[in-house]
């Protein structure tokens, strides 16, 4: 599997050539099904568990891509006192999202038609990750399981993050790697060269993206889930329920037809023949996590160079 070539950016991070279609992608979210995205959760269930390593007491927390909100919860459950901000850029989700923390439907209308709502410590914001409507310095801590996927450049996603977390704040992430789904992406390519499967990026080019960023001290590590399905109908419907439908601006368009689709789901039952487990077809997933810490600031709003000195008095008589 290959992907597009590296481009360069200031500071030296590579980044990859991509171009993801996010009007497209909100609406397969949005008409995703309720409970089907079993492994966004079961990602975010072991993000958590890296939280037991971290030392950190966040008295506010961003949670970019919230989706419906799950997430929310095991947030909520290890930071009880923390006001958690959910952001996430598909309108009808945050509308559900809302729905379960039993605010009333005039609170609701309100929130929905300003686009934002809470007690400044907690709320829900409808907009995009990389053009973040906070303030400077707001979070204590930023949290986002899988959205990247989804941004056409990690990059200014992870600058606005640092922008928005104080000095000492932690970003944690999770997002897919370039092996993810790489058996579609094969069985697909047998037919034609239409991207089925839009580009992932490498771990050590998000680690490289995170130092560019202004971030510090990133850990980067990556694990495989391997999913099995009965054939190869329920791998594509499960894809579409949970809203993980290709959304690069240079997808194909239309309907293909019967005779490419089953040579499609003839290469697939190939390419998983050797390595079938009890005979259900496998899919590939490999996930990528990362943190990283947002440091002291070395420049000034203005672009000024900040030099810090510790001055220390000398006793009395002292040489």
């Amino acid at each position: 599997m290959s992907t597009p070539p590296n481009q360069s950016y200031p500071g030296g991070a590579p980044g990859i050539a991509r171009r993801i279609d996010m009007r497209a992608a909100r609406r397969f979210f949005s008409r995703s099904t309720d409970g089907a995205d079993v492994l966004s959760r079961e990602v975010e269930r072991r993000m958590a568990e890296r939280l037991e390593l971290v030392r950190l007491d966040p008295a506010r927390i961003l949670d970019a891509g919230s989706g419906r909100g799950a997430g929310q919860a095991l947030l909520a459950q290890r930071y009880p006192r923390a006001g958690i901000v959910a952001l996430d850029a598909a309108h009808a989700l945050l509308a559900q999202s809302d729905g379960r923390t039993g605010r009333s439907i005039l609170r609701r209308i309100r929130a929905l038609a300003t686009g934002s709502h809470g007690d400044g410590r907690s709320g829900i914001v409808c907009g995009n990750f990389s053009q973040l409507p906070f303030a400077p310095r707001s979070f204590r801590m930023a949290w986002s399981n899988l959205a990247l996927a989804w941004a056409d450049d990690p990059l200014p996603v992870f600058r606005e993050m640092c922008r928005v977390l104080e000095v000492g704040g932690l970003l944690m992430f999770s997002t897919y790697g370039p092996d993810t789904l790489k058996e579609l992406r094969q069985a697909f390519a047998s037919v034609d060269a239409a991207p089925h499967v839009h580009p992932f990026i490498d771990m050590h080019d998000l680690g490289d993206m995170l130092v560019a960023a202004g971030f510090s001290e990133p850990v980067m590590d990556m694990e495989v889930i391997t999913l099995t399905y009965p054939d190869f109908d329920a791998l594509v419907a499960d894809l579409r329920m949970s809203g993980q439908v290709n959304a690069a601006v240079d997808r194909r368009r239309g309907l293909m037809g019967r005779q490419a689709w089953r040579r499609v789901c003839e290469s697939y039952e190939g390419l998983c023949k050797a390595a079938r487990s009890d005979g259900r077809l496998q899919a590939t997933v490999e996930v990528i996590y990362g943190h990283a810490w947002r440091p002291e600031p070395q420049l000034s709003d203005d672009g000024r160079s900040i030099i810090r000195t510790d001055f220390k008095t000398r006793p009395s008589g002292a040489l």
